[in-house]
């Protein structure tokens, strides 16, 4: 079920009738958006949430075991493997089953022998990657003693499969999502209001900026076989930066928003990221709760900072190539990763030898150089193939000078202007919130502005779009 469709509004409409009603006690409650949950996630292909079930069962027993005060560090640790052994076998199966079966097919055939290999054709579930890492952070706080186990296995559940943030995220720690559970949540007026404009700021950004502005540029610039023109090659990239950022940034928020008109609070998962300053300042605005699982589930396990300088790089290195990978069973995304983690690790060095004083002017330029490199990277995360990623850099980049002309003058203007927008308004937005700026205005203003987004999303009738996340 899709956040920009007509069934999700009939949907929610009887959830938040029915979780406002007096016909239900708490305990009910939850257990009515446990079933809407189960619901929701069925919409794509009901046998799936079998997987759901798996994982929450397993995972709640295990913690149940690892939190119990007189079981040996060796029982301990078996349980905390069966934990993420299940998770991450689900994972690898589904999501890399196919990638992994290519790839074997691929080295048994350079080492000489002749060998094929029916693919499996394996369907991935919807929002495994992050539904996965949440109960994976669970198990592991438990393990560590960060968290205790979930009061009872209706919370747990819930935790699990809590259906605004379910298939895109925000990620969200069991310490600061079951503990809301405990106690009945009802959204104050404010909460429920302020719930719904981010609901409609968050469809604004997918329906109308991502998939209506956007989408449309990138995915016919990607999807050529000839060689572009540099000015066509740059206007697909820099779309599908801003396309990537409205669909993503736009899902979160409406989780977010969703999640708040129940009264219940899920962290920022987008601070602004197109004015980062570096690529560390990026990570920490850039999909926040990936980047903080991947920092503290990943990172750090590895060695983080405390054992020198080129266990740290390694450590880099390691974290965003398998962040890389998380996003997608290709090389292509894995050059990602390593980009990144190129980058975090020329930040380093870079400011270990020079000082820069970050003012106005210094700002913007060094905002602009990682927005550029950013895009840099997004050209490996976009293409299907690295033939299609070699050809739209040598276009990028004037190594090709007889590109074909693919664009016309008002696509090309339509995503500089928007794209010039985004940068501008990240920049200026970088140190506030968008309910800061809100609070601010005349209410009559805030008001107009919503009813344009709201009118703006019902002209540009979208074709129910999903989001790009879903397939990560």
């Amino acid at each position: 079920m899709l956040f920009n469709s007509l069934t999700f509004f009939v949907f929610l409409a009887v959830v938040l009738a029915l979780y406002y009603s007096n016909i239900l006690n708490w305990t009910n409650k939850k257990r009515m958006l446990l079933l809407a949950s189960y619901v929701f996630y069925g919409f794509w292909n009901p046998p799936l949430v079998i997987l759901l079930w798996i994982s929450t069962v397993v995972d709640w027993t295990a913690a149940k075991q690892l939190f119990k005060p007189d079981m040996s560090a060796g029982r301990r640790k078996a349980w905390l493997m069966l934990s993420l052994c299940v998770n991450l076998g689900f994972l690898a199966f589904f999501k890399y089953g196919d990638f992994l079966l290519e790839n074997f097919v691929s080295l048994v055939n350079v080492l000489g022998m002749e060998f094929q290999a029916q693919p499996m054709d394996i369907i991935l579930p919807m929002g495994i990657s992050f539904y996965t890492f949440q109960t994976m952070s669970y198990t592991i706080d438990v393990y560590k003693r960060e968290i205790e186990p979930a009061r009872t296995f209706l919370d747990f559940a819930l935790y699990v499969t809590f259906f605004p943030q379910l298939v895109a995220g925000p990620i969200v720690r069991a310490k600061n999502l079951i503990t809301q559970f405990y106690e009945e949540k009802r959204a104050t007026a404010e909460q429920f209001y302020w719930g719904g404009f981010l609901l409609t700021l968050g469809l604004f950004q997918k329906v109308v900026l991502a998939d209506s502005l956007l989408s449309g540029t990138a995915d016919y610039v990607f999807e050529q076989k000839e060689v572009l023109t540099t000015i066509d090659a740059w206007a697909g990239t820099l779309a599908f930066s801003g396309q990537i950022f409205f669909d993503f940034a736009g899902y979160s928020t409406c989780a977010i928003g969703i999640a708040l008109m129940l009264g219940i609070i899920l962290p920022d998962n987008f601070r602004y990221p197109y004015a980062s300053i570096g690529f560390s300042d990026l990570w920490r605005r850039w999909h926040i709760s990936l980047s903080s699982w991947l920092r503290d589930y990943l990172y750090i396990p590895l060695g983080g900072n405390r054992h020198g300088i080129t266990r740290m790089y390694v450590a880099l290195m390691l974290t965003m190539l398998l962040g890389g990978l998380w996003h997608g069973a290709a090389w292509t995304f894995v050059i990602w990763g390593a980009l990144h983690g190129l980058y975090l690790v020329l930040e380093r060095i870079f400011k270990k030898f020079i000082s820069i004083k970050i003012g106005t002017v210094t700002g913007i330029a060094l905002a602009l150089l990682t927005y550029f490199l950013v895009n840099i990277s997004w050209v490996f995360f976009r293409a299907r193939e690295f033939s299609t990623a070699k050809q739209l850099l040598g276009s990028m980049f004037f190594m090709d000078t007889d590109g074909k002309e693919l664009l016309n003058y008002f696509e090309i203007f339509k995503v500089g202007i928007i794209i010039l927008g985004l940068f501008i308004c990240h920049w200026i937005m970088r140190n506030t919130s968008v309910k800061d700026v809100a609070q601010k205005q005349n209410p009559l203003v805030l008001g107009v502005f919503w009813a344009v987004m709201v009118f703006l999303i019902c002209i540009a009738q979208g074709t129910g779009e999903q989001f790009i996340y879903f397939q990560f």
